[in-house]
């Protein structure tokens, strides 16, 4: 099943942060990254009809994890995080995804691949033309490095979701971006 399609995204914040809700056929849905006032997804899931399973977490920074106080109180709602999942493929209702490590800009930084649908969430670990900057607590450029060597690995016609900014293509980010040359 091609989960895109269902796919909302929101900008919120002072750092302009994407968020983004895959909603399934049976009106399921996983959020990522909640990000500013938790009132646009609450008020999106219940104009939908839609019911939350997951929250995604790419990492902790503040910019990321502005709303998800908001949905800890839903026993039934699953975080994924980087404490909490390893690098392997899970499924949660019909959404079939694979957690990546990708550290460098945090210690926990992960990215969430959904192969049937050739999407990747990357949160602050690649972006359009860019990479997330490792001089914060928790990044390392040595980790970045090993990371971009582990994502020139995937299809070049994976679509990236960041963080921040445009969407782009692993084949685009190949030939365009200076830190994966």
């Amino acid at each position: 099943k091609n989960m895109i399609k269902n796919m909302k995204s929101f900008v919120s914040g002072m750092c302009e942060t994407n968020s983004y809700i895959l909603s399934d056929e049976d009106n399921n849905c996983v959020i990522f990254d909640p990000e500013g006032s938790s009132a646009q997804y609450i008020n999106y899931i219940k104009a939908n009809n839609i019911k939350p399973l997951a929250i995604m977490l790419t990492h902790a920074h503040f910019d990321h994890v502005g709303a998800l106080r908001n949905f800890l109180t839903k026993r039934s709602i699953k975080i994924f995080k980087k404490s909490n999942c390893n690098e392997e493929k899970y499924t949660i209702g019909d959404f079939n995804f694979e957690v990546i490590y990708t550290p460098g800009h945090a210690n926990d930084q992960i990215a969430f691949y959904f192969a049937e649908d050739k999407a990747m969430f990357s949160g602050d670990f690649i972006f359009k033309e860019s990479i997330g900057r490792c001089d914060l607590p928790g990044g390392s450029e040595p980790d970045m490095a090993k990371s971009l060597e582990k994502i020139k690995t995937y299809a070049k016609d994976i679509v990236i979701y960041p963080g921040h900014g445009d969407k782009t293509t692993i084949g685009y980010e190949l030939e365009n971006n200076e830190f994966l040359r």
